[in-house]
């Protein structure tokens, strides 16, 4: 399975359960996206299916803004965003 990276985790909120990514590629909403943490071990794998910034919806996001990204569970500053 090939991956490309498109971004890390800036801030997890864990009440709402939204990670803020800093994306360095574009990310469209639909694309199956994995979280892999510093050693490389991948702890989240979904379809980004919630995309928002500044509490906005949108459908995709460029390389270079943050977004507010739905998980289906906790990640960690740092992690690792790729699509795959």
């Amino acid at each position: 399975m090939e991956k490309k990276k498109i971004g890390s985790v800036e801030h997890y909120y864990n009440r709402l359960g939204v990670a803020v990514v800093k994306l360095t590629a574009p990310l469209t909403e639909g694309d199956k996206i994995a979280v892999e943490n510093s050693v490389g071990q991948r702890i989240l794998e979904q379809i980004a299916d919630s995309l928002q910034i500044g509490h906005d919806k949108i459908a995709e996001a460029k390389a270079g803004v943050s977004v507010g990204l739905k998980v289906l569970q906790k990640v960690h500053n740092g992690n690792t965003v790729y699509k795959i």
